[in-house]
């Protein structure tokens, strides 16, 4: 397939995603459901025996740099993926990949457009493949590994597309430029505007959604015709070793060198983020992980436009409710929902010690915490289904966590582990909710299933705790329960002045910690836990410079 043809082969859905980030209405250009009249009868079966395939051998690409092999996955599910991946020497892969990437920079953006959603169609055909490589290195349940790791991820991919497609489109590659002198002849020029890239772009990937929260990046930076290293967390390479290889397929293809995309696996024992984000030759950054190693990005990586996604302490006020069961409902599956491992799942909830008001009536702040706890424990008291909704924890050290906090005599609700059939030492754990004793103990993020009920003096005291609480942590999520629209009011008045989106009443099928492509932004960077949003013009734009060149006529 031709170079202009894949542009035109995927034009329909482009202009289709430039609609809807206009008018930010439901539309998914990849299907969310695992269906095998979507996918084909065969796709699961055929997408696990392609994952099964990688395990015990070498991922091979042929690319700069390469001094050996390393690789260490472990599958939350217990077992190791023994999978290694080619092991780089930073200075020779940035030095080389410097040095051709000049002919990417100078395709059209029609090419580079039509590339990018090449590779996004092909790896959408692969979600059952990326859903198993998902599910065992994250340990996301498997239909969250598919949804979130592969339509809902390659959406997101998507939407740094066309934002950039639009930013860049608004350009003219050529103006005439006429100015009327009087009675004399006017001044005519020509001038000519040429999109250049920034440079090498660096992609950091986190461990619990290597692909969600590296597809923006990896996307904004390639299609802006900026080269792309990928840098995956340690124990999260397999999901974007397939991407990365899907990407250099399309490239080569399409008569590109297919390093212009290129894989920089590392080990915990030899990281390789630091030498990368601070080679001259990188010009861009993006990062999703701990808040310290964001702050070392962002104060170190001087020569580098640096995005960063970071941790936070998300909140939830309750003041009334019209639906509590509902309400307790909605609030047991967000806390639930990949073992509270999303960086939007709530951790702290405010409850006024004098009890809220329901449809039911007056109910205690202990009334509160009760329901809770028991709708916590009632979603999850089926093994099977506990599994299907809190997955596995991916890192040991949530598992200490976890364990720490659960001997403490404020435990409201405690942890247990929970059996999966067919993988006897998979590490799952149900949430933990704890009652707050004072701020300090629940103003620092905890990463995993971990919880606090916090009471306040009441809603305008839990309201200025979430401000101060965003303000001075961040935050990513931020949900309110009232009925009252005062009450609301008061709270998107504070979510403006902190800036961290808000949720209103959810009692049905949408949770404060789920985010969806083309309507909702995820991250505002307005508070400490992002510097940047998800999609929106300021995070494509500073991917490439324009340089003109003018002449007389």
């Amino acid at each position: 397939m031709s170079q202009s043809s894949l542009f035109s082969r995927h034009k329909e859905t482009l202009e289709k995603a430039i609609e809807v980030s206009r008018s930010r209405e439901y539309w998914s250009a990849y299907p969310e459901m695992a269906s095998p009249k979507i996918y084909g009868e065969n796709a699961n079966k055929d997408g696990e025996a392609a994952f099964k395939a990688y395990l015990g051998k070498k991922f091979d690409i042929e690319q700069p740099g390469t001094v050996g092999t390393v690789g260490s996955e472990k599958s939350p599910y217990g077992f190791d993926l023994e999978v290694t991946y080619p092991k780089v020497d930073v200075s020779q892969l940035i030095s080389e990949v410097e040095e051709l990437r000049q002919d990417w920079a100078k395709a059209s953006l029609e090419v580079r457009t039509g590339i990018c959603l090449e590779i996004l169609d092909r790896i959408n055909k692969r979600s059952f493949e990326m859903a198993f490589a998902v599910m065992h290195t994250t340990g996301q349940a498997f239909m969250m590994a598919f949804q979130a790791g592969g339509p809902h991820a390659q959406d997101r991919g998507l939407e740094a597309v066309v934002y950039a497609y639009e930013d860049m489109a608004r350009i003219p590659a050529v103006a005439r430029w006429e100015k009327p002198q009087g009675k004399r002849d006017p001044i005519v020029m020509e001038k000519h505007f040429t999109i250049i890239p920034r440079g090498i772009a660096l992609v950091i990937g986190c461990s619990t959604f290597p692909t969600w929260n590296s597809y923006p990046g990896l996307f904004a930076s390639l299609v802006t015709g900026n080269a792309v290293i990928v840098k995956p967390h340690p124990g999260g390479i397999l999901p974007l070793a397939i991407t990365v290889e899907i990407c250099r397929d399309v490239l080569k293809e399409e008569g590109f060198n297919p390093n212009i995309v290129t894989l920089a696996a590392d080990s915990v024992d030899a990281p390789l983020a630091k030498d990368l984000a601070l080679a001259p030759e990188v010009k861009l950054i993006d990062f999703t992980g701990s808040t310290g190693f964001g702050n070392w990005l962002e104060g170190n990586a001087s020569q580098a436009q640096v995005y960063t996604e970071k941790a936070g302490v998300n909140c939830v006020v309750i003041d009334s409710t019209d639906n509590f069961r509902g309400m307790v409902g909605n609030l047991a599956f967000t806390l639930s929902l990949y073992s509270g491992q999303m960086c939007t799942t709530p951790q702290n909830i405010f409850i006024p010690e004098s009890g809220i008001e329901t449809e039911d009536g007056h109910k205690s702040f202990d009334e509160v915490v009760a329901a809770l706890a028991t709708g916590v424990e009632k979603l999850n008291s089926d093994d099977g289904r506990a599994c299907a909704i809190l997955g596995a924890i991916q890192s040991e050290a949530t598992l200490n966590r976890i364990a720490e906090y659960g001997k403490g005599d404020n435990v409201v609700l405690a942890s247990r582990a929970v059996p999966m059939e067919g993988f006897d030492k998979a590490t799952i754990q149900t949430p933990l909710i704890l009652k707050a004793t004072d701020e300090s103990s629940y103003s620092a993020e905890l990463f995993g299933p971990i919880s606090y009920v916090v009471p306040s003096k009441n809603t305008a005291d839990s309201l200025s705790i979430v401000e101060n609480s965003v303000k001075n942590h961040g935050a990513l999520s931020f949900g309110i329960y009232s009925t009252s629209e005062e009450v609301l009011d008061q709270a998107e008045e504070v979510a403006c002045r902190a800036g961290v989106a808000v949720s209103f009443n959810l009692t049905g099928g949408v949770y404060v910690n789920q985010t969806a492509a083309f309507s909702d932004f995820h991250g505002t960077g307005c508070n400490p836990a992002a510097n940047a949003a998800l999609s929106d013009t300021a995070y494509v734009s500073n991917r490439y410079r324009v340089v003109q060149s003018r002449r007389h006529v």
